[in-house]
């Protein structure tokens, strides 16, 4: 029996005699070759009662080194091992799993053959405690469909639909691991029910938003079923399934990790290399990006252990801070109540705002951040001559470009009209920067001007978001979106909430984004910069809605759905006309395509529980598992998720637990030394890093994620 299909029980009779059935009994023939370790490696064989324990995980980890450092591996079929490529250090190396307790921490150094014994679970309760936090929240309830429409408290524009995209990757996983244990635990002084959460969300720079939205807009109703989940949990109510170890390729991983930023600063994201030449950058830093915890840049020199601290600037130091509701309304200035953890002390002050980075070709890092406050210079607004400010002004951004060049450690400000939020780079020759973030249009830079002229007000440009309506094949005069629709011209459209992720097509030019994320119907938009028209495809009903997104070389686009799916949409696919006066969005059913994520559904439905944040396309086999390869970031399930042939293949993050990622990069180190020159990229994104395992105190993590050809390779 394969160990995807042990089940652990629900107490500890049951564990033990799953264990006593289904654990693996072989050991090492005498024809195959031993454990081999150089000497900076740990292996060895994990046993338990019954014999070696296989998939599980051995953790080392040291704090010799300038800042903490941990790695990770998974055992095989035989139960064994190998830590390859430790730094020269005292480790503390420990055994993880499903089913078991964390061993007794024992004490080494590289070099060694370590024999670990696995410590097996002794009651249901202990062994859920290491469960992902999936398997805590599908324990919510939801409204039944007979409490929408108007029928009890829930606001009648609150469908069924709408509550499980906003309490899945939309709102509450947007931000937080939701299911880990200390959400799924209140404080004590918060009390119990719904009384505890209406006073929990209140704590922190965040809380205002949160209780305007579930108070608000939901009609305060979610309370009740915060309040009756985290009731049952401390009445002893444990989850109805259990995570199956690790089989498979995904033995093959190792997880490297550094500490970095501050135990008050969360990261939103980093970056490693450019998406499009991931060699650029090889073995160099990484960039952090703090949203709106500070204005200090974490950078991790993986190579030597080391964070060193960036300050980013502002034009004007003066400038209001960039958190409160004029901008992106999800922080305010100070605390709307005390957090239990650090009382009423406001931890965020940025200006900066860095929210998203990339890397250029010559490995430059092109930074969404805030240079200035948020009225517009007079050449995006009304009167401008500016080409883009003629067709369509813009008064406003929230947050413009900055650009560090690690050589000189030079910012430069890049004023845009538009706002940002996602940046890539296109593939042209014009290198044009393509940002999300823009509102009703789409926005770039020219960065070839820019680096010729370094002025930013030429170098740039934006448009509206025209469909072809007329069927005529070129971008005419067009009606505003609240106006009836005219034969003789096109329409303009404001896709929802505006242009979420951003994904330049490699081959054709396209510009595609995830749109309709907040608000309006969630799906895909494509805009064409050689004809300015574009083209909105929306997401069949049973999507929910849609999150970060990206697109492969074949220009299938991928996002990651609010109803516990990866979704796919292609447009090749499509049968009618892609112009027209019915090409508004609802034209192309058969281009979509759902892909289950792992992990269980809330009860009733078939759907996973899954809020993924965003998606990334493997174009160019970074990791190991080939090219083009979708993968995910799993909020609830504690890392990663890829779709390789059909299959769903889970990259874990055991420890600390907790792990919540908003984003992660690739790169090629070196592609003459096999998988030990690749590799994906990450950082712990949860807003809270103080509720991950560790508590207060904890720091963000950089995690390096590589995948040997099997288990011992070194």
């Amino acid at each position: 029996m394969s160990s995807r299909n042990l089940q652990w029980g629900i107490a500890a009779a049951g564990i033990a005699a799953v264990l006593v059935a289904c654990a693996t009994q072989l050991t090492q023939h005498p024809s195959e070759p031993p454990i081999q370790v150089g000497e900076n490696d740990l292996g060895g064989v994990v046993t338990g009662p019954q014999g070696p324990e296989a998939g599980v995980w051995v953790i080392a980890e040291t704090t010799e080194l300038p800042t903490r450092y941990t790695k990770i591996v998974v055992t095989d079929d035989r139960g064994r091992y190998v830590l390859p490529g430790l730094p020269k250090a005292n480790y503390s190396v420990w055994v993880r799993g499903y089913g078991l307790v964390d061993s007794p921490k024992i004490q080494s150094a590289p070099g060694r053959i370590l024999d670990l014994k696995a410590v097996i679970a002794p009651n249901a309760a202990a062994a859920a405690h290491y469960y992902p936090a999936i398997y805590w929240y599908s324990m919510m309830k939801l409204p039944p469909a007979s409490d929408f429409g108007g029928a009890t408290a829930i606001p009648r524009n609150i469908t069924r639909e709408a509550w499980l995209r906003q309490m899945n990757n939309v709102d509450c996983v947007g931000c937080h691991q939701l299911g880990q244990q200390s959400t799924r635990t209140i404080p004590a002084q918060f009390g119990t029910g719904r009384e505890a959460w209406i006073r929990r969300i209140q704590s922190g720079q965040t809380g205002a938003f949160m209780t305007n939205r579930i108070a608000g807009q939901f009609g305060a109703v979610p309370y009740q079923y915060f309040g009756d989940w985290t009731d049952r949990i401390a009445k002893g109510e444990l989850p109805k399934s259990t995570p199956p170890r690790p089989e498979g390729v995904e033995r093959n991983i190792v997880v490297t990790s550094w500490e970095w930023s501050t135990e008050k600063h969360y990261l939103h994201d980093l970056i490693a290399s450019d998406r499009r030449n991931p060699t650029v950058n090889a073995y160099g830093p990484l960039y952090g990006s703090p949203e709106y915890a500070t204005d200090n840049m974490p950078i991790l020199d993986p190579k030597t252990n080391t964070v060193t601290f960036f300050k980013m600037p502002v034009a004007d130091p003066k400038m209001p801070e960039s958190l409160g509701p004029p901008l992106h309304g999800s922080a305010d200035i100070r605390p709307t109540a005390p957090s239990p953890y650090w009382d009423d002390e406001k931890i965020w002050d940025t200006r900066a705002n860095n929210h998203n980075a990339m890397f250029d070709k010559k490995g430059r890092v092109w930074i969404a951040a805030s240079v200035r406050g948020i009225e517009n210079p007079a050449f995006c607004k009304k009167g401008s001559d500016h080409p883009s400010a003629k067709v369509f002004p813009l008064e406003r951004s929230g947050r413009q470009v900055a650009m560090l060049d690690p050589k000189t450690m030079k910012y430069t400000f890049i004023d845009t009209c538009f706002g940002t939020h996602h940046p890539q780079f296109g593939y042209d020759a014009n290198d044009t920067l393509w940002l999300s973030g823009t509102g009703p249009v789409a926005g770039w830079i020219n960065t070839r001007m820019f680096d010729e002229t370094g002025d930013a007000a030429r170098s740039q440009g934006w448009s509206p978001f025209i469909l072809d309506t007329n069927a005529n094949g070129r971008r005419d005069g067009y009606v505003e979106p609240n106006q009836p629709t005219d034969p003789a011209k096109d329409q303009r459209i404001v896709p929802g909430s505006g242009p979420y992720a951003v994904m330049p097509h490699s081959t054709d030019g396209s510009v595609w984004y995830t749109v309709g994320v907040f608000a309006g119907a969630p799906g895909f938009l494509r805009f064409d910069p050689a004809t300015g028209l574009s083209e909105v495809f929306n997401m069949p009903k049973q999507g929910y809605g849609i999150r970060g997104g990206d697109i492969d070389r074949n220009g299938v686009a991928w996002g990651s759905g609010s109803n516990g799916s990866l979704v796919s949409f292609d447009r090749r696919k499509c049968k009618g006309p892609l112009k027209g006066p019915k090409a508004t969005g609802d034209h192309c059913p058969e281009g979509w395509a759902f892909h289950r994520y792992p992990g269980p559904g809330f009860d009733g439905e078939q759907t996973s529980a899954e809020g993924s944040y965003y998606t990334w396309v493997d174009q160019h086999n970074t990791f190991g598992l080939g090219e083009d390869i979708p993968m995910s970031t799993a909020n609830l399930n504690d890392g990663f998720v890829a779709l390789k042939d059909g299959k769903m293949v889970m990259i874990r993050i055991p420890y600390p637990i907790g792990f919540y990622a908003k984003g992660f990069d690739g790169r090629i180190d070196d592609p003459n030394v096999g998988w030990k020159g690749r590799g994906l990229w990450s950082t712990s994104g949860d807003r809270t890093p103080w509720l991950m395992e560790g508590g207060k105190g904890s720091k963000p993590r950089a995690v390096h994620i590589q995948l040997r050809p099997d288990p011992l390779a070194r």
